[in-house]
């Protein structure tokens, strides 16, 4: 009865959060209902949200480690999962803007796969029709090693499992197209794809924080929020990486990509900034990153150059699912407002949580856009 009532309230406190940010947003109200669902162990992780680069709300509430209970802070370091993947379309509008690579060039001008025909731009987008390359490692892989790009490539040479569509013909989200692309960009760049990014992208942003670390690195890191999944046997969180042969991120620790860069929320606001300027790349190349991609029976795929689109609401976003971890980047492109969320606990609640938090944001838009 009592995780009844806490529910109840719960849900009519997000409900009075989103009223009071279409006036001035009630950062207060917010943080007690990520209290109340920390509380609950229903989440564990830290919330930023941003204006024109300042922040306006910044909290963290539950555990590094729920095991020593050990409690998170707003400096703490999470897996970003597949956020990490703007990071890897971002090496490719770079070497785009060199001159050194096209982005209608076929893969296999850089890379030798068993599939032809499929584009730089399918790549990007999700539109190759390129099948799970994480179905095949799992069925044929030692899981006692652990895998890099290299490995996969292989192996989708030596097993070649079949196409899912002809490149061009549909959406369909392909962690596969991502480690082509680390590995185009490293063919292309003449560097390894994590020396890249970490020199020409985190440095440059001064992202301390921020690295595509190996498992011994992040073990090393006090401040390393630890991804935990809920065991329904023992009614508890226990460590994601507590289960070694069905944790991928563990026998896949080496590949390029689609995951495995760790961060920050100060460090991702960095980022979010840079793109409002040419640090990186010209804001005309940029472009390209935000464009739905045309599919060739005429219909419109919203997905980028490693972002989610949403053209009505001009918002550009990502989010990403690790065993243990959920996360998300948001950027509301009319009035420069950015909503990141880290969270190491995997709970249910992390939808609702970020549907709420975006409605408190575009209402507060909508109020200073009529003003």
């Amino acid at each position: 009865m009592k995780h009844i009532k806490q529910y109840l309230f719960l849900l009519a406190l997000l409900s009075t959060i989103h009223i009071a940010f279409g006036q001035s947003i009630d950062y207060t109200k917010a943080a007690a209902a990520i209290n109340l669902l920390a509380d609950s162990n229903k989440f564990s992780g830290v919330v930023l949200i941003a204006e024109k680069g300042k922040v306006k709300f910044k909290k963290a509430a539950g555990y590094i480690n729920y095991a020593e209970q050990k409690k998170l802070t707003t400096s703490s370091i999470f897996e970003l999962a597949s956020v990490s993947k703007q990071f890897t379309a971002m090496t490719i509008m770079m070497l785009k803007e060199k001159g050194l690579l096209n982005y209608d060039d076929l893969v296999e001008k850089y890379i030798s796969i068993p599939y032809k025909g499929i584009t730089i731009r399918q790549l990007l987008t999700h539109t190759s029709g390129l099948p799970d390359y994480q179905a095949m490692m799992d069925a044929h892989w030692d899981k006692s090693k652990v895998a890099g790009n290299e490995d996969i490539i292989s192996y989708l040479n030596t097993y070649a499992p079949a196409k899912l569509f002809e490149p061009g013909t549909q959406y369909l989200y392909s962690n596969t197209g991502y480690v082509l692309l680390a590995s185009i960009t490293e063919k292309v760049s003449g560097r390894d794809f994590v020396e890249f990014c970490t020199t020409e992208i985190f440095h440059k942003l001064v992202m301390s924080h921020t690295a595509i670390r190996s498992l011994k690195e992040k073990a090393a890191i006090k401040n390393f929020a630890l991804g935990h999944v809920f065991v329904t046997e023992k009614q508890q969180y226990i460590r994601a990486d507590s289960f070694p042969s069905s944790n991928y991120t563990i026998w896949l620790g080496n590949r390029k990509g689609p995951g495995r860069i760790s961060s920050t929320v100060d460090d991702l606001l960095k980022w979010d900034q840079a793109l409002y300027t040419n640090k990186l790349i010209s804001q005309t190349t940029l472009v390209d990153a935000f464009t739905p991609m045309a599919l060739t029976n005429g219909s419109i795929s919203n997905y980028g150059f490693g972002w989610d689109l949403i053209p009505k609401e001009n918002i550009v976003w990502h989010n990403g699912d690790n065993p243990g971890y959920k996360t998300i980047i948001m950027r509301f492109l009319n009035n420069r407002a950015t909503l990141i969320i880290l969270c190491n606990n995997a709970t249910s609640e992390f939808e609702n949580l970020t549907a709420d938090l975006k409605k408190c944001i575009l209402t507060n838009s909508r109020e200073l856009l009529t003003r």
